[in-house]
């Protein structure tokens, strides 16, 4: 057997423990380096998917009428029906754990849910647009009040454009886990 026929029996074919380290530690690689670039790149950003951290944008499971009976004030005070917000993307909001897939826009309007960084979260923060005055101010669904300050173009990361339910939570548990290691 020549070494490349070797080294591709290691990753493929045999089952021991050091094959699966080395297996782990070329699929990560690939997503590190290729597969998010890459990602990147077609989608028009730097930060191509992103799980969802917080309830900011849930519903707590109520249907979008009932959601909508407890949120209406807030919303018709920004000029959006319920008929408006019937036709945005993520009319439900989503869950945490949900992954979030961004596309790079500067053609944003109310109702746009998009990721941003202000530099002083832990993690960027993912909301709706509810208004443009010189920048644009969001709000999470589940939250009561819309964010403190407008976000300005160059602060935006991406568009929410699709949802992948749950699959976020991979990411969440470990970074708790990285979390509890480092205390």
């Amino acid at each position: 057997m020549t070494n490349l026929k070797k080294i591709w029996h290691f990753i493929w074919k045999e089952d021991s423990i050091w094959s699966w380290i080395v297996n782990i530690i070329l699929a990560f690689i690939l997503v590190k380096f290729i597969i998010y670039p890459g990602l990147g790149l077609i989608l028009n950003t730097s930060l191509p998917v992103v799980a969802v951290v917080s309830s900011s944008m849930e519903h707590n499971g109520k249907n979008f009428d009932n959601w909508w009976e407890d949120n209406n004030d807030f919303y018709a005070g920004k000029e959006i029906t319920k008929e408006m917000f019937k036709d945005f993307d993520f009319r439900n909001g989503f869950n945490t754990g949900d992954i979030i897939v961004l596309y790079g826009s500067k053609s944003l309007e109310k109702g746009d849910i998009i990721v941003y960084d202000k530099g002083k979260a832990r993690y960027p923060i993912i909301h709706r647009i509810v208004d443009k005055d010189i920048g644009y101010i969001t709000k999470g669904d589940n939250n009561k009040i819309p964010d403190n300050g407008q976000v300005s173009q160059e602060e935006i990361i991406g568009k929410g454009v699709f949802r992948i339910p749950y699959l976020g939570w991979v990411k969440i548990m470990f970074n708790n886990l990285i979390d509890i290691m480092r205390k």
